[in-house]
């Protein structure tokens, strides 16, 4: 599989596809709302990306860039086969991936100075923290983490950071994030339970990562995500999520969809047989059947993880 996620005009997201996969998302692009694509290496780089865009019958227009507006590319191809060879060769970062095509500086316009942030010490701290706390949950792309870090200190007529500020303060603290995971070894915890949830959904139980903003919220909706016939549902919400980048474990919420304790016990120990399948850190606690009512009559639980991010 190639690290990268690949984005396309009509709003498809494909997160790391095989070469295969690449070359028929290029040759797929051409026709009306499904002329470009735009590729992004896994882990997200600012201003780190390439792209592609084709109209049916034209020429294949490939574009890159390498971290800065000065450095930013444009080849133009009659043909498909070039392109997918240079994203392909790009994506795997090997040299001379650009070699078969003529390169051509693209002019940006000036780059413009983005000014210091006029806060206080104590502001920036708080800013900061909070920026870092949802960065390390994993689930925010740097577009979110910018809308975050410039509405945090938001008050009245005040809005103390631009959007210019905010991004470069996330671009900053993403980049020492990359390089702090760069450092890691092995397989993770939340690759793993990636994978358990995957076949929890497989085996008929909706299972969802870092889903609504509450459990209130989650046991309303969870009910409308998964197959008409799924018999139950884990998932965990973002608080949760807070909760284990800070190191204090994982809470999972869990249920039957029939409305019984029975169910949702067994849908608890299908649970921590599929974490326990991958390894994943035991629950703290046994699960506990705690019904409630939702649109779909669910009964729930709650169980807590330990673990690392």
């Amino acid at each position: 599989m190639l690290e990268i996620v690949v984005k396309t005009e009509n709003w498809e997201r494909h997160v790391r596809v095989s070469a295969e996969e690449l070359a028929g998302l290029v040759r797929r692009i051409g026709g009306d709302g499904d002329r470009f694509l735009v590729v992004q290496p896994i882990p997200d780089l600012p201003d780190v990306f390439a792209q592609v865009w084709h109209k049916a019958g034209g020429d294949y227009t490939l574009e890159h860039r390498d971290g800065a507006a000065d450095r930013h590319f444009q080849a133009t191809t009659d043909g498909p086969e070039a392109v997918i060879a240079a994203i392909a060769g790009w994506a795997r970062q090997e040299t001379g991936w650009d070699a078969g095509l003529a390169w051509s500086l693209l002019d940006m316009g000036p780059t413009r100075e983005v000014p210091p942030l006029d806060i206080d010490e104590d502001e920036r701290k708080e800013l900061e923290k909070r920026v870092r706390e949802v960065l390390v949950g994993g689930y925010a792309s740097r577009a979110e983490l910018a809308e975050l870090a410039e509405d945090y200190l938001v008050a009245k007529d005040r809005r103390p950071v631009s959007r210019e500020q905010a991004e470069a303060l996330v671009d900053r603290m993403w980049l020492e994030r990359v390089a702090e995971q760069a450092t890691w070894q092995g397989e993770t915890d939340p690759e793993r339970l990636t994978r358990a949830f995957t076949a929890l959904e497989a085996a008929g139980i909706t299972a969802r990562e870092n889903f609504t903003c509450c459990r209130s919220c989650g046991n309303t909706e969870i009910g409308a995500e998964g197959a008409s016939d799924a018999r139950g549902f884990v998932y965990f919400h973002t608080q949760c999520t807070d909760s284990a980048a800070a190191g204090h474990g994982l809470m999972l919420l869990y249920g039957g969809f029939d409305g019984s304790e029975e169910s949702t016990a067994a849908v608890g120990r299908e649970v921590v047989a599929a974490l326990d399948a991958d390894a994943c850190p035991p629950p703290g606690t046994a699960p506990q059947a705690r019904p409630f009512t939702s649109p779909r009559s669910t009964g729930a639980g709650a169980w807590s993880a330990g673990g690392r991010r």
